[in-house]
């Protein structure tokens, strides 16, 4: 017995159809808190807490975020809509890349915490004075779960159909290296990392203190990310691990650089909203992450626009 072209094209539907519903479902809980908050409600905000402590600033980082997550929905239904087949590569790995950058430490991250704290992950405060409530954070972190698991299923089916061509294959299969200017993009990503790499392993580690007093295992969800960009360059520039598919090494420079320079970014904006000047060694960290995730995709860019036989779109 066979199955019909349509059947299956039906199948596939539904399944998008569903992720789509996820997606966008698990955007609302986050949405209609900020919202709330935009409004000058309190909802799960504690007396004292410093986020009362500047309410212009609050509310236009939280009208910042509203349209961050808003942005969800619009890729959501540009990855499940024939209209998303006509809109240029560029239009799409841009805002991926930052979705992805943002939700993957949240997804890596927040059910570590869960493990290491016995279901008090996430909360953050200064002293005495915690930023919000704790259900806020198993509401919100557990949305951006189903947002990342529901978004990076979409995009991957999207991406496979679209340019599946592009990592087809083994690293062996590759000319033997990458162009002089990956290779060198690639070298220095590897040494810039060095430097928030190590900090970050020195505060995971306590021989440091971590920044504003932050959970240490964070620390190491960013040096994973480190790792998983830098090692993801080297292989595509230098075309190392030969029995690999091609799509691993793509997918740890395109995730791993994604972290690291959105979050450095992410949290140097922070600094700048709240008003509360980081240290020197943080504020280089933050910048050393940017650089790197940069320089990675840079490599990630070029090399896909080498095998598309054209210059990025």
């Amino acid at each position: 017995m066979t199955i019909s072209t349509a059947a299956v094209a039906g199948r596939i539907s539904v399944r998008r159809r569903s992720l789509r519903l996820v997606a966008i479902t698990a955007c609302l809980p986050y949405l209609s808190l900020k919202l709330a908050w935009v409004a000058g409600s309190h909802l799960g905000i504690p007396d004292g807490s410093p986020l009362l402590e500047h309410r212009l600033t609050m509310a236009l980082a939280n009208g910042l975020t509203v349209l961050m997550d808003a942005a969800v929905v619009v890729l959501t239904l540009l990855l499940t809509r024939p209209w998303g087949r006509r809109v240029p590569a560029w239009l799409l790995a841009v805002p991926m890349w930052l979705a992805v950058g943002l939700l993957s430490p949240i997804m890596v991250g927040f059910p570590l915490q869960l493990v290491l704290h016995g279901g008090e992950g996430g909360r953050g405060g200064t002293g005495d004075k915690p930023f919000l409530d704790d259900w806020v954070f198993g509401v919100v972190y557990g949305g951006f779960i189903v947002q990342g698991l529901a978004l990076g299923a979409l995009f991957t089916g999207y991406a496979r159909e679209r340019w599946g061509r592009l990592w087809r294959g083994r690293m062996r299969e590759l000319p033997a290296r990458g162009g002089a200017a990956q290779r060198l993009t690639a070298t220095t990503a590897a040494l810039v990392a060095l430097f928030p790499g190590t900090v970050r392993l020195l505060r995971g580690c306590g021989a440091i203190g971590p920044a504003g007093g932050g959970d240490r295992s964070m620390e190491f969800v960013y040096v994973l990310f480190l790792a998983a960009a830098v090692t993801g360059a080297w292989q595509l520039a230098f075309r190392r691990g030969r029995t690999l598919p091609v799509a691993v090494p793509l997918a740890l420079a395109w995730t791993g650089s994604a972290a690291v320079a959105c979050w450095g970014g992410w949290m140097s904006l922070a600094t700048l909203v709240t008003g509360d000047r980081p240290t020197a060694l943080t504020g280089l960290t933050y910048a050393g992450q940017m650089i790197t995730g940069f320089l990675v995709a840079t490599v990630t860019a070029r090399f896909l626009a080498d095998r598309s036989g054209k210059a990025p779109q």
